[in-house]
């Protein structure tokens, strides 16, 4: 067996379907079904369950699976503590971002990251919370931007930026020509709030709940945009991250107002593996991303 044999088996656990495997792993269905066979011959345990149509492992194929995560994940360390580069800002670098962070800061900061650091082959995914630290754990990804939750406990992590929330409400809303708005106002109101599985959800609901304001269960937005628009329409009010806002307190049907009492926010993080050699470049990479968060605010 070999380091690309586990592969096939991850990426088949992963995916379900041998053909899509296959295209994961840039190799024919023939190939990884092969593969994937010889593997259980050498070992002398069934992985599969041949008989059914779907792609169903059996129990010591779920445990061989979990156990060729973790070495692919040693292997990944082992390839970059070997390379010689854990410090400095050069080769590949994988990052994940939040769907509620990844559109509003990329922008901001990767002309910037390509300016400083020039031979930095940046790969950026996104997806939510639970599927980047799954990514993360697994070694597929470097390090990962995103609001620091429970999830992210396990790894270290290293404060961007704190990231205030403002409260939108629609142009022609009494609220609409205030400088601030204490969150105590919010009670006895309803708010506008993404879907299950941002962590933004639970962290603005908190927020609102602790001031007294419940959720609209007749709506969960897919995207802070999704949100914006239907404030703009007129159908509630929201709280919105900082990065999101434009620069002006009223655009497009929608008025942004300072939240007060508290102060709600979230904090920004760059987490990474506790075991990685690439430290060093993380607390680069933060660095910059501060330096340059702390000169478009004040800008």
């Amino acid at each position: 067996m070999n380091i690309r044999d586990f592969e096939y088996l991850v990426a088949l656990a992963e995916h379900k379907h041998f053909r899509k495997a296959a295209e994961a792993c840039f190799v024919s269905q023939p190939t990884l079904s092969g593969q994937i066979r010889k593997l259980e011959d050498e070992i002398g345990t069934a992985l599969l369950e041949r008989s059914s149509r779907r792609v169903l492992f059996t129990d010591a194929g779920l445990q061989l699976v979990d156990q060729a995560k973790r070495v692919l994940s040693e292997v990944k360390t082992f390839k970059d503590m070997a390379s010689g580069q854990a410090g400095e800002m050069v080769g590949p670098l994988h990052i994940g971002f939040i769907p509620t962070v990844g559109p509003y800061l990329l922008p901001k900061i990767v002309p910037m990251l390509k300016q400083r650091f020039p031979e930095l082959e940046l790969y950026l995914h996104e997806a939510q919370t639970q599927q980047l630290v799954r990514q993360l754990e697994e070694g597929k990804l470097d390090c990962l931007v995103l609001a620091s939750v429970a999830e992210t406990a396990p790894f270290k992590e290293i404060e961007v930026f704190n990231e205030p929330l403002s409260i939108a409400v629609p142009c022609d809303h009494e609220w609409a020509s205030r400088d601030q708005v204490d969150m105590l106002d919010l009670n006895g109101r309803t708010v506008l709030a993404l879907g299950d599985g941002h962590c933004l959800r639970d962290q603005a609901l908190g927020f609102c709940f602790a001031a007294g304001a419940k959720d609209d269960e007749r709506f969960k937005a897919t995207s802070l945009e999704t949100l914006r628009n239907m404030v703009a329409a007129g159908a509630g009010i929201t709280l919105l991250p900082h990065l999101s806002l434009p620069k002006e307190q009223q655009k497009d049907g929608v008025c942004y107002v300072k939240a007060v009492n508290p102060v709600p926010s979230r904090s920004i993080v760059l987490a990474y593996r506790p075991g990685s050699p690439l430290r060093s470049r993380f607390e680069q990479l933060a660095s910059a991303i501060k330096e340059q968060l702390s000169t478009e605010i004040a800008g």
